[in-house]
């Protein structure tokens, strides 16, 4: 069992949070959630003793082992796959290397077979004869082929670097297995068999994620990080969000028959406390509203912006047509004839085989690159506007925030401006940072912010969860299901796709497969 006692972290004068008690319980799985900044990847460094707490300590049962999934993709680079997923568990590890090293020793003596036997039997004891097949086992399960396990790691993709330190992580059985952002960059059939893996592992896990459905699926319990306090629920996420925002509202209610009942009470002392038939009353009145006291609602730290997508007309019955695209990129042919028509209220999740294929499909669509074969016809009621995967060429440019956003607004008024920045989460001088030096998510609520300034009725989406966090992808989420007109896009976020789209359009490498379902029915699930 891995226990947290009176953990406080502290930097400078800012509590991150203090007096943490936790033990967490074999079985069960945690998730950790929190707004941006409030703590979670810092606590699970604490845990994993990667960081030493400001005061209290972390305990872990004697003889248990805590994995950890690693971030830095190039930190194995000069080692095998196979070895770097075995290096998992460190002590089964360094028994293989030391024996492999006493083996090949030329002279080979007494003394060295002794130590070796000694080796070989705590070999046994942790398993050691199946360490490579399980090892493999989970390679193949992520996808990685195994002719590429004996490869060296700087050989292999960014995508496949990211499943091995997965598959290091989970090697082994470890005791207690903390997991930063482990969906990142993963295939939907990693994540699906992540997911099962989780849900079937005996032991401890603890985990941050920004995927609501993931968090949903795998969770016995929440660790919600907010007030400078770390709280446990029992149930998953939504379990979690529903009970919090009831508990907001009966506080919320229970404060304003209070401030009703102070009001009356301060009327009455107003009106009566000068008549000397009424003073004894208007005394009692005082000493009854002197004992009220509203409870205390602490505003959270999470911040949620405001997205919402207000087209300027309503489009007509022509709504888009793409007739028989094909498209080669250095040499691969990423799109072959590819056709569908969209209709009135279609939105549209795209799937691919191919990661390329949505991005480049959608570049097409928006304009911003030409197709090899095909066309696209446009309705004429219909105004489009845009989310790239890749943002960055929208902001090379030293204006400042408020000027690169006036550009797209309608009602140039810096008043106004600044007044929606705001509403996105860019307030007082935050509005006048250059846009050069903005983090991925404030990009990403930049692009958003121009969008709903373009009063669009057709919006293309690629990737437009990438780099938020949970509070920002539920506003996107909520924005996109409450729009008016028509959306194509595509996204890792299994809720966001399930709530939003009404159509799937999947291309596979020789044929496109259409289907006019929600997402859940589509991939089978119930």
């Amino acid at each position: 069992m891995l226990t947290a006692n009176g953990v406080t972290i502290r930097f400078g004068k800012r509590v991150l949070f203090e007096d943490v008690n936790i033990k967490f319980g074999k079985g069960n799985c945690y998730g950790v959630i929190g707004a941006n900044g409030a703590g979670k990847s810092t606590f699970l460094k604490v845990l994993s003793g990667e960081i030493e707490p400001s005061k209290g300590d972390v305990s872990l049962e004697k003889g248990e082992r805590i994995s950890v999934l690693k971030q830095n993709h190039f930190e194995y680079e000069d080692n095998t796959v196979l070895d770097t997923v075995l290096m998992g568990n460190k002590l089964l590890y360094d028994i293989m290397k030391e024996k492999e090293a006493i083996y090949m020793k030329p002279d080979f003596s007494e003394e060295d077979g002794m130590k070796a036997a000694k080796l070989e039997e705590k070999f046994a004891e942790l398993d050691g004869w199946n360490a490579e097949s399980d090892a493999a086992m989970i390679l193949n399960d992520l996808g990685i082929e195994p002719e590429k396990h004996y490869k060296y790691m700087r050989e292999l993709e960014a995508r496949e670097k990211v499943k091995i330190l997965l598959a290091q992580a989970l090697f082994g059985n470890p005791d207690v297995l903390l997991l930063d952002e482990p969906t990142n960059d993963l295939d939907l059939k990693s994540i699906n068999w992540l997911q099962e893996f989780l849900i079937n592992f005996e032991n401890t896990v603890i985990v941050v994620s920004h995927d609501r459905y993931f968090l949903n699926k795998v969770c016995t319990h929440i660790a919600d990080v907010d007030f400078g306090k770390i709280k446990v629920y029992p149930g998953n996420y939504d379990f979690w969000y529903e009970s919090s925002q009831l508990a907001l509202k009966q506080m919320k209610e229970q404060n304003k028959k209070k401030e009703e009942k102070i009001k009356e009470l301060q009327d009455f002392i107003a009106r009566f406390s000068a008549n000397a038939s009424k003073s004894k009353q208007a005394t009692s009145r005082k000493k009854t509203l002197e004992k009220i006291e509203l409870d205390e609602i602490k505003p959270s730290n999470r911040k949620y912006p405001y997205v919402d997508f207000k087209p300027d007309r309503e489009p007509g019955k022509e709504i888009l047509q793409v007739k028989n695209i094909s498209k080669t990129v250095d040499g691969e042919k990423i799109l072959n004839n590819i056709s569908f028509t969209v209709k009135q209220g279609d939105k549209i999740a795209f799937l691919a085989d191919n990661e390329n294929a949505k991005t480049v499909l959608f570049q097409i669509i928006a304009g911003e690159l030409e197709p090899d074969e095909g066309e696209i016809i446009w309705g004429t009621t219909i105004s489009k506007s845009y989310f790239p995967k890749d943002n960055n060429y929208l902001f090379d440019t030293d204006e400042n925030l408020t000027e690169w956003l006036r550009k797209y607004s309608k009602d140039p008024d810096e008043t106004y401006v600044r007044g929606f920045l705001g509403r996105m989460l860019f307030s007082g001088d935050e509005a006048l940072k250059q846009v050069k030096v903005l983090s991925g998510g404030e990009k990403v609520r930049c692009v958003l912010s121009k969008m709903m300034l373009s009063g669009a009725n057709f919006l293309i989406f690629d990737e437009p969860t990438n780099h938020l966090d949970m509070e920002s992808i539920t506003a996107v989420n909520d924005g996109m299901c409450k729009f008016k007109g028509n959306i194509l896009f595509t996204s890792h976020d299994h809720q966001l796709t399930q709530t939003v789209s009404n159509r799937i359009i999947d291309i596979k490498k020789d044929k496109l497969i259409d289907r006019e379902v929600l997402y859940n029915e589509y991939l089978g699930i119930e």
